[in-house]
């Protein structure tokens, strides 16, 4: 399709035909374009390409600031970052993904460094490393709860072991206040027994007994350190025995008997005060004037010349079936009497 075009005649300022020019339709001009002079680009604030000016609608649609090229394009450097040739030419591709200076790889060794490294990150931990760090964790669970379990064990064992400690220093401590008020009948208020006479009130007598397959010391004496349980006011000279006792669950107890004269015979009896529980052995040695030990005495016979000892040993031991305290001490006594001849 052709259209006619005008050409006017500057000479004569009629307007006739002169020519006509085939034009496609796909070429042709809006007659505004050609009837104004063209404006500059400036004149819309804007710089426009070539094809711009020719569609300002396009223009209008995609405007650039005319301050963007009024000045000569800095240098890449002037943004503080680097941009690829691709991104100089299109300002704002380069502006949505900017890529630091810094960050830029200067060999393909290191771009290949980083891009495995960047792989190793995405790929995650490897098998072998989750079970390493498993067995560290359980390495150091188990070495809490043992540290733990060690403290509350300790505890356990030390306040039972105080409990025991307490238990046997009041035993022994009672025991040592007895022996050392010992009273023994001196001569010539002493006599030596005849076939028939009674025994010596005041004598001391240590023995052994097996009780439930164990074998228990027993000692019988006189003392003036009586304890009255009556709330009687009446003091004198104390028969005492210490002996023990197995209870119907089985435990064994040290008991202590305290009987004022007249002496009656004596016998076990529940009344007794309890001086240890939890007794495992006792025993009682016997030293004479020369240092000779024995594990058992009685004053009142030949075999040892009616002589009483000068000290006493007690060996204690009190416990469970899993762990035992053994306890010791030596009673030097104030007073014994000597052999007779």
């Amino acid at each position: 399709m052709y259209i006619l075009t005008e050409i006017f005649s500057r000479k004569s300022g009629i307007t006739q035909p002169s020519a006509l020019h085939q034009v496609p339709c796909t070429q042709r001009r809006p007659a505004y374009q050609n009837s104004q002079p063209k404006a500059h680009a400036r004149h819309f604030g804007y710089f426009h390409s070539q094809s711009s000016i020719r569609n300002p609608k396009s223009a209008i649609r995609n405007p650039i600031p005319a301050t963007r090229n009024s000045q000569p394009k800095p240098h890449a450097k002037h943004f503080g970052y680097f941009h690829s040739q691709s991104s100089i030419r299109n300002p704002h591709s380069a502006i949505r993904n900017p890529i630091p200076a810094s960050r830029i790889p200067h060999s393909s060794s290191s771009i290949q460094h980083r891009a495995s490294s960047i792989q190793r990150r995405a790929s995650g931990f490897t098998l072998l490393e989750i079970l390493l760090a498993f067995l560290i964790l359980a390495i150091v669970v188990s070495t809490i709860l043992g540290s733990f379990n060690a403290v509350f064990s300790t505890t356990d064992t030390l306040e039972n072991s105080g409990k025991y400690y307490d238990m046997a220093k009041n035993c022994l401590n009672r025991m040592t206040l007895d022996l050392t008020a010992l009273y023994v009948t001196q001569p010539p208020f002493y006599k030596k027994p005849e076939f028939d006479d009674p025994p010596d009130p005041y004598r001391i007598v240590g023995s052994n007994a097996d009780i439930g397959g164990i074998g228990f010391a027993s000692l019988r004496f006189t003392s003036r350190a009586h304890i009255a349980l009556d709330n009687s006011s009446r003091g004198g000279i104390a028969e005492i025995v210490y002996y023990v006792q197995t209870r119907t669950d089985g435990q064994h107890v040290l008991k202590r008997a305290d009987h004022l004269f007249p002496y009656p015979p004596f016998e076990e009896t529940g009344g007794d005060p309890v001086l240890c529980q939890h007794v495992k052995s006792l025993a009682f040695k016997y030293y004479n004037a020369e240092g000779e030990e024995s594990d058992e005495w009685n004053s009142d016979t030949d075999d040892f010349d009616h002589a009483t000892p000068t000290a006493i040993g007690i060996q204690l031991e009190i416990g469970t079936e899993s762990e035992s305290y053994a306890f010791e001490t030596t009673v030097r006594l104030a007073v014994h009497r000597k052999k007779l001849e």
